[in-house]
């Protein structure tokens, strides 16, 4: 069978993989969150492969936020209130929360940002606290529910604002004054900033999934291309060598009392027709299961057209071959081709023509292969000329190529098969 060849895909210089298909760990979250796009509460895509919990990067969080907490504790000492286990607690919920971040994006959102205010309202020590925040909204963001991040981020600014300028004088630490304006600039900014590379990284993160979406239907593409090649070969293949078959045994049984010696011509005649037959089904199962190794033996072509005359006067047809001019030397898929579509001609004449002789001429001219395949009927059934698979898959192989097939009953009562096939097969980029 020919070879085909898959185009590789563009190499891009200086890029890292990762930065056009996206990072393998949020293939996952993509998968997860379609199912959030709708803003469907809390439950931010809950999907049928959520089984994998963020246990490392949470406990990575849980332990910089503790540390941090510490130190900033540490600098701010005697401005803010000293950490105790009521802290301690607010800030192992806040990254606890975090665990939830893939499932529930909006809830985490909204429970990162109120463990944060809760915390600040306590007078406890300026930190990566506003990390679980950042991280929180992030997820919300990446997995479609912007609004549950910047109603989070607003509510988390205008509940500071309330604390430093207003409730300060009733809230902890004793003698606390108000903040000032330049604070609350550096922490819009700092909101903005969050949200606004959130917001990149899901453009980039959809750009990610409809790039995989559109290499998975380019593949199912592929395979559906290769299904049908495969049926069409399989059905030219059998089409041909069962009529022959059908035929001969016809003859032998007809003859198998008066004319053994005939009887025995049709019966050898049937196991190389068999034999051949089983060759090429034999072939054409091999490249199913070892994808990409090369042919065992040369696809078909033009070449073999005496082989198809001789089996074509085994069944009792006569076939004349006219080729003025010669044929150019052609490419693989249009020799494959060409040879197919007057192997399944010659086959539908016998199966469904009253006619014992065929005519095959092939003309080259203006970068075009016709081929004219007549026979001079009458038909001996509703289907004559092959009106099934078999017309179908002539019209699937020339048009795939980029040619076309015209089928039909000439004025005098024959049937004619036309097929134009370039010579030259514009390749797949």
């Amino acid at each position: 069978m020919e070879e085909q060849r898959i185009p590789r895909s563009p190499v891009w210089g200086g890029v890292p993989p990762w930065w056009r298909h996206g990072p393998p760990g949020w293939h996952r979250w993509s998968d997860e969150s379609h199912g959030g796009h709708g803003g469907h509460g809390g439950h931010g895509g809950h999907g049928g492969r959520g089984d994998r919990w963020p246990w490392r990067s949470t406990l990575l969080l849980t332990v910089f936020v503790l540390g941090g907490s510490q130190f900033a504790a540490h600098v701010q000492d005697g401005e803010r209130t000293p950490l105790d286990l009521f802290a301690r607690a607010l800030l192992i919920l806040g990254t606890g929360l975090l665990l939830w971040r893939q499932r529930y994006p909006v809830f985490v959102a909204f429970g990162t940002a109120a463990a944060a205010l809760v915390y600040l309202g306590a007078g406890y020590p300026y930190g990566p606290v506003f990390v679980t925040v950042a991280v929180g909204c992030f997820a919300a963001v990446v997995t479609g529910h912007r609004w549950a991040a910047w109603t989070a981020v607003g509510m988390l600014w205008v509940g500071h604002l309330l604390v430093g300028h207003w409730l300060y004088r009733w809230l902890p630490p004793a003698g606390d004054r108000a903040g000032s304006w330049n604070q609350e600039l550096g922490f819009i900014t700092w909101g903005v900033v969050i949200l606004v590379a959130s917001e990149l990284a899901r453009i980039r993160r959809e750009q990610w999934a409809r790039d995989r979406a559109e290499r998975a239907r380019a593949a199912a593409r592929r395979a559906d291309e290769e299904r049908l090649r495969i049926a069409r070969e399989l059905h030219d293949v059998l089409a041909h060598s069962i009529s022959v078959i059908n035929v001969q045994a016809g003859v032998g049984l007809a003859l198998l009392d008066s004319d053994p010696e005939q009887a025995r011509t049709a019966l050898t005649t049937i196991k190389e027709a068999s034999k051949e037959a089983l060759g090429e089904v034999r072939q054409v199962l091999d490249t199913l299961r070892t994808p990409g190794e090369a042919p065992r033996a040369p696809a078909p072509g033009l070449d073999r057209l005496p082989e198809l005359v001789e089996q074509a006067a085994s069944a009792g047809l006569t076939v004349e071959i006219e080729k003025p001019g010669g044929v150019p030397k052609l490419p693989p898929g249009t020799d494959l081709a060409a040879f197919r579509i007057v192997q399944e001609a010659l086959t539908n004449v016998v199966r469904h023509s009253g006619s014992r002789h065929a005519r095959v001429r092939l003309e080259s001219a203006q970068g075009t292969l016709r081929l004219w395949i007549d026979d001079d009927g009458p038909a001996t059934g509703t289907d004559a000329g092959g009106s099934g698979n078999g017309l179908a898959g002539m019209r699937e192989r020339a048009v795939a190529l980029g040619g076309t097939i015209e089928a039909g009953p000439r004025d005098d009562g024959g049937f004619r098969v036309l097929a134009v096939l370039p010579l030259r097969v514009k390749e797949d980029r």
